[in-house]
């Protein structure tokens, strides 16, 4: 591809799908969008406003007097303060002599990286679960299949039960040594058994167990040793904001090349800490 027909705009886009579709706890259904709006610069923020719930009170005709009472209103700020770019180049020799266009494979090389570098940023926000929902460490042994399903599937989805989280669209992120144990689990539905063909490894997805969607993940968060963070919730949890801010192609004057360089604003507010919960699964 010459930088001659390089077109930033088209180029951003197609990153950005392919940015997509390699991210696990940003993919579909584990955050929400709904304020991404226009992001310009690093540092831009997006006010989230919400509203107190009004208080229920039971009606008896003729008797009862109604005095509306006044709501009151709550702003979280999600800030958009993660920065990151990426940049190379492709020799004028080695592109003249290479079979085929190096660029589309370029691009997503890019864009696997930062999914990888994005994944961990929303991993890390586990921290932010409210207290009741993180249930602790507990010691997956190899000997019982069915432990991670009693152990760890169950009693999450009972924290998110007893926050009034929604049981439909829930998630699950496992590890990969924790996906192998809960494959020899009858509670287990391997994905490419559930009948949606297509659903099978598509962002990570692996499986289904105690109504949850059940993700496998390098980036599940390693506080200590052989203990890996499994996090649960929804998509109303976690709101996240991205966009390829700049792409630009080049031609560098040290060289006899086409370059190109990319810079990726993002950032992430965990909205409802009662939507996220958590358990350290410790490998025994």
């Amino acid at each position: 591809m010459s930088i001659k027909r390089f077109r930033p705009e088209i180029w951003s886009a197609k990153l950005l799908v392919a940015l997509r579709k390699n991210l696990v706890y940003g993919g579909p259904g584990m955050v929400n969008r709904d304020y991404e709006g226009e992001i310009q610069e690093a540092g831009d923020t997006v006010r989230i406003t919400s509203i107190s719930r009004p208080t229920i009170g039971t009606y008896v005709p003729n008797q009862t007097v109604i005095t509306p009472e006044e709501l009151t209103d709550a702003q979280r700020t999600l800030v958009v303060d993660q920065s990151k770019y990426w940049a190379f180049k492709v020799d004028d020799v080695d592109k003249r002599q290479s079979k085929g266009d190096v660029m589309p494979q370029a691009m997503s090389e890019a864009s696997y990286g930062l999914a990888d570098v994005v994944d961990q940023y929303l991993a890390s926000l586990y921290t932010q679960a409210q207290a009741a929902n993180q249930l602790g460490t507990v010691a997956v042994p190899t000997s019982n299949p069915e432990y991670f399903y009693k152990n760890i599937v169950v009693p999450l989805g009972v924290a998110l039960d007893q926050a009034n989280v929604p049981s439909e669209n829930r998630w699950m992120v496992i590890p990969p040594w924790l996906h192998g144990r809960a494959r020899l689990d009858p509670n287990f539905i391997n994905a490419e058994k559930s009948g949606d063909v297509g659903q099978a490894f598509r962002n990570g997805i692996v499986g289904t167990s105690g109504g949850f969607t059940i993700m496998k993940s390098n980036n599940c968060p390693n506080p200590t040793g052989d203990d890996y963070v499994v996090t649960a919730g929804n998509g109303t949890a976690i709101s996240f904001a991205e966009q390829i801010n700049k792409t630009e192609a080049y031609r560098p004057e040290s060289s006899f090349s086409d370059a190109i360089k990319g810079l990726a604003l993002y950032g992430a507010k965990v909205i409802r800490p009662d939507a996220l919960a958590t358990a350290v699964a410790s490998q025994t």
